[in-house]
């Protein structure tokens, strides 16, 4: 069992940054693979980045790739999503999750509850 908590999230003007954290529980941190995704108002959940188990791979949606970077501390439990340049459109709830491997689609086995980042034009 894993459990995921988020932080990080806020209200920040369009061009600002913000860093995402998310502190896992348990002793099997280093083998999950650990994923963030996100879910604006009215649409479905989506895929934004990814990191495997021994944070030598990172993967991206097109949508935040450049501007979006994950990494992971395996001797912290953490996982983090550092967000540069953030445009409206990236205003959502954003989701920890944790999974055997890394896949794009949403069927990871551990959540987060979420931390919702604003983005203001």
């Amino acid at each position: 069992q894993v459990q995921l908590v988020e932080s990080g999230g806020g209200l920040v003007q369009a061009g600002g940054s913000l860093r995402l954290s998310c502190a896992a529980s348990g002793r099997t941190f280093s083998s999950y693979a650990m994923g963030w995704f996100r879910q604006a108002p009215g649409k479905e959940r989506e895929f934004v980045a990814a990191i495997n188990s021994n944070g030598k791979n990172t993967y991206y949606a097109d949508s935040v790739k450049g501007r979006f970077t994950i990494s992971r501390d395996n001797a912290k439990n953490t996982v983090y999503l550092q967000m540069n340049s953030l445009k409206p459109e990236d205003t959502a709830v954003y989701y920890c999750a944790a999974h055997p491997f890394v896949t794009r689609r949403g069927s990871w086995d551990y959540w987060g509850q979420g931390t919702q980042v604003t983005v203001s034009s």
